[in-house]
């Protein structure tokens, strides 16, 4: 049987390439909310990131948002997403040790 090849993606603040599973999905959606998506499948337009906080920061510090989602996002819900940030990084590293675990088997 074929190995299948693993998805990888960008993180927009530390411009490391990783497996898509193992970063964070910000989503801004068609009706333009922008979110944290932790399933990786809401529609809309995409940015990832590290599970770091340090990365959060500068991605904030750089506008990497506005750049990867291809619109301006305002101060006030870059605030707001760094503290669901840091809210969603402890289920996000519950759900990778729990993927890990199952895939041992």
């Amino acid at each position: 049987m074929r190995t299948r090849k693993i998805p990888q993606r960008k993180c927009v603040a530390c411009q490391q390439m990783m497996a898509k599973k193992e970063l964070i999905r910000i989503v801004r959606s068609p009706a333009g909310e922008t979110t944290i998506d932790l399933t990786g499948k809401k529609p809309g337009r995409g940015a990832y990131l590290c599970g770091k906080v340090s990365c959060f920061k500068l991605a904030k510090k750089s506008k990497a948002f506005d750049r990867a989602l291809k619109a301006p996002v305002d101060v006030a819900i870059y605030d707001r997403l760094e503290a669901e940030f840091i809210q969603a990084q402890d289920e996000f590293e519950a759900n990778k040790e729990h993927a890990d675990d199952d895939g041992d088997e």
